[in-house]
């Protein structure tokens, strides 16, 4: 059905007259007639009867109008939800503990009148995917990493690089530490459970092992975070990586300590991830945002460790 028919027609019906229709929808009256004749032909029906005051709606067009109103309205809807700035800017956290997570947190507080949408999507390709489909707008992630090549059609921007901390029991060796050196962890088993392979996590954890000689395992299920807080709270063997900006919640009792990595520092590089023909007219301002935070982080340089796939700023 031709919604600029049924347009048409409900604007004669409700002015009575072709020619104040004409008028009010900038065509001729001729366009006019010509469109309710479509629609009655479409229809099979005779929706006005002419009258020396203009056009009065026949029964059946008397029976058509709540409807065409509502069909209206409908059209109206379903092109307000997809007009740029009209609908919420949906990001990809993938998680809600981490530096996405916090940078997002942050934007809200600065940028209240944008609505958002949080999503948390694990695997990279249904992140690309999503992006590639409108899903979502905007997606974290570390790129480039290998064997995981980035979409022509895709931008990524460096937005934050996020230091490493150690997490220890109270028993480990290196718990009373002020700080370690990234290199004296060789010959230290790190536990690291859910480590997806072929996942950019993964491939961040596997150059960091072969770079500096670390033991890095990921075996066994992985129950969650409070599983593994209870493993590496118990187990003097064991420690664990854990980004500065995680956030996590554990007893009191499990006596846990964050020691500091340095010499060098060890950094995950978060990229944004966009489409390159997206419109929505808040990402720039969260660029923008993502720029002015990522001043006072750790960058790249002397005393910083990334991969060297990690895409640059």
């Amino acid at each position: 059905m031709d919604l600029e028919a049924v347009r048409t027609y409900v604007a004669v019906a409700e002015t009575g007259q072709f020619q104040k229709a004409a008028t009010d929808l900038a065509i001729t009256q001729q366009a006019v007639s010509k469109r309710i004749a479509g629609l009655e032909r479409d229809l099979g029906v005779r929706l006005f009867t002419r009258t020396p005051r203009g056009a009065e709606p026949t029964v059946d067009g008397q029976a058509f109008l709540p409807h065409a109103r509502e069909l209206l309205r409908a059209a109206d809807r379903a092109a307000a939800s997809v007009r740029p700035g009209s609908r919420p800017l949906r990001v990809d956290v993938i998680n809600s503990r981490g530096a996405a997570s916090r940078l997002m947190r942050a934007f809200h507080r600065a940028h209240p009148g944008v609505e958002l949408d949080i999503v948390m999507l694990l695997d990279i390709e249904g992140a690309v995917a999503a992006l590639r489909s409108g899903a979502v707008d905007a997606s974290f992630r570390a790129v480039a990493a290998p064997g995981l090549p980035l979409p022509e059609d895709l931008t990524a921007t460096r937005v934050v690089d996020e230091p490493l901390d150690l997490l220890t029991g109270p028993g480990h060796a290196l718990a009373a530490a002020r700080s370690v050196r990234l290199a004296d962890l060789a010959g230290h088993r790190i536990w690291m459970p859910g480590i997806l392979p072929g996942s950019e996590w993964g491939a961040y954890y596997e150059a960091l092992a072969a770079e500096f000689g670390l033991t890095i395992e990921s075996t066994g299920p992985n129950f969650g975070s409070d599983a593994l807080l209870d493993t590496i709270a118990d187990t003097p063997a064991l420690a664990t990586f854990m980004g500065e900006d995680t956030r996590l919640v554990w007893p009191t009792t499990h006596g846990l300590r964050r020691v500091p990595i340095t010499d060098p520092v060890p950094v995950y590089p978060h990229s944004l991830l966009q489409h390159r023909d997206n419109p929505h007219p808040a990402l720039p301002a969260l660029h923008a945002h993502l720029a002015a935070a990522a001043g006072s982080g750790t960058s790249g340089g002397p005393g910083v460790w990334t991969p060297a796939w990690a895409r640059t700023r």
